[in-house]
């Protein structure tokens, strides 16, 4: 059977659909499908539109609705018609296995959600053996309840009892057969992973208690923040950075010499808007490396017009993997990427957010966050030795306190010698 763990990328053309509800207005919408688009780019499709539709909450059989579903489909054949072939649908929300039978059946052309397009990603990015068995798993898991529709071909066969009610002679059960047949494959194949993935788990956790009596600080944020960059920058290291999503996959970790004081630090897997759920329970070795950090650094793109809705999905993740509580000091990066919109002297209209100039921006957080907040640029190194020193001190506050009575510190000297 077909491992799917290795996906070609293709410029295929894609539409994205969203929609607007109670919970979720038009500029939050409109805001998820452009990181949505994001997602669509670093997987290699090209987005050529993308539609909305006003719902209290997601039709339960077409997600928007049987009349938006037909706009789509007039949308498709259009551009077929031109010329412009559309290569696949993107849906904004994880779509249960019947919408996306429903969805399929009336569209006939392929389907992603967003969790799909997600774990393609993964796919593509995982690098070691470790990250392509947690991806493995996180789509098995996510294929297992969608298998009914692979075999729909087999639906008009007709599969029934052998007592002659609803069922063609000769043509009982196949369907039904083969269907229990991938089940148990995939079952099967889960059961595996997971028994490698308990082994890399008791490797991993040997590692952790063998690094010695360091401060472990871990590098936290929403995707594409720059957090491989800092890494590199404070480890003077080589990680792999890219302006794209999930650039980093795999947990490095490195040790850091600031001053006299040695520390560990780790680069982890970038948090998103509805994170799969298979995915941190597939990626519980990488996260682990969160929850036993002694110190986080939160790093946040100050750029992002929306970086406090980001800030608050790193909170929620970061409870939902038990890592909260954690001492946090918040690094708001690309300062140098920084814009705002100045408001005309005849404009009465209340300021917002948008109009807040950096050192406005800066003095709110730091008056809320206290010393716990620094305003950086990793790429250009603005502030970066304020960095250094600010991490200095809460990482030598730690190791006192943890180790009171290990002198494993090193002499000062002249990183620059």
């Amino acid at each position: 059977m077909k491992e799917f763990v290795i996906s070609e990328v293709q410029a295929e053309t894609a539409v994205l659909v969203g929609i607007i509800t109670k919970t979720q207005d038009e500029r939050k919408t409109n805001e998820y499908l452009d990181e949505l688009e994001f997602l669509a780019e670093t997987a290699g499709a090209v987005v050529v539109k993308h539609f909305t539709q006003k719902l209290d909450m997601a039709h339960s059989v077409t997600y928007v609705g049987k009349g938006k579903l037909e706009e789509i489909k007039a949308y498709i054949e259009n551009e077929a018609e031109e010329e412009r072939e559309v290569g696949m649908v993107i849906f904004d929300d994880e779509l249960s296995p019947k919408q996306l039978r429903n969805i399929e059946a009336e569209l006939k052309i392929k389907i992603l959600d967003r969790t799909s397009l997600i774990l393609d990603i993964f796919a593509m990015r995982a690098q070691t053996a470790n990250a392509k068995t947690q991806v493995e798993l996180a789509q098995y898991k996510y294929m297992l309840p969608r298998l009914q529709r692979l075999w729909t071909h087999l639906e008009r066969q007709g599969g029934g009892s052998g007592s002659g009610k609803g069922g063609s002679v000769g043509l009982r059960g196949p369907g039904e057969t083969q269907l229990e047949m991938d089940r148990r494959i995939i079952l099967n194949r889960m059961s595996l992973l997971k028994e490698r993935l308990s082994e890399i788990d008791k490797q991993k956790s040997t590692q952790r208690k063998n690094r010695g009596r360091m401060i472990r600080v871990a590098l936290v944020g929403y995707t594409n923040v720059g957090k491989s960059t800092l890494m590199n920058l404070l480890a003077k290291s080589e990680v792999f950075a890219e302006n794209k999503l999930f650039a980093t996959l795999d947990t490095t970790v490195r040790k850091v010499i600031i001053e006299n004081l040695p520390f560990l630090l780790s680069d982890t897997v970038g948090f998103i808007r509805k994170l799969p759920t298979d995915l941190v329970d597939s990626f519980k070795s990488t996260l682990d490396e969160v929850r036993e950090a002694d110190l986080l650094l939160h790093v946040v793109d100050i750029s992002h017009p929306d970086f406090e809705d980001q800030i608050e999905v790193v909170n929620r993740t970061l409870a939902d993997i038990d890592a909260a509580g954690k001492p946090i000091i918040l690094v708001f990066n690309k300062i140098d990427a920084y814009t705002y919109v100045e408001k005309a002297p005849d404009d009465l209209t209340p300021r917002t957010k948008e109009n807040l100039t950096l050192e406005e921006l800066m003095n709110t957080w730091m008056a809320k966050m206290e010393d716990n907040c620094l305003f950086i640029s990793a790429r250009e190194k603005i502030n970066v030795e304020e960095l250094r020193s600010v991490v200095y001190k809460h990482v030598k506050e730690l190791h006192v306190q943890k180790y009171p009575y290990n002198d494993f510190l090193y002499q000062t000297y002249d990183e620059e010698d």
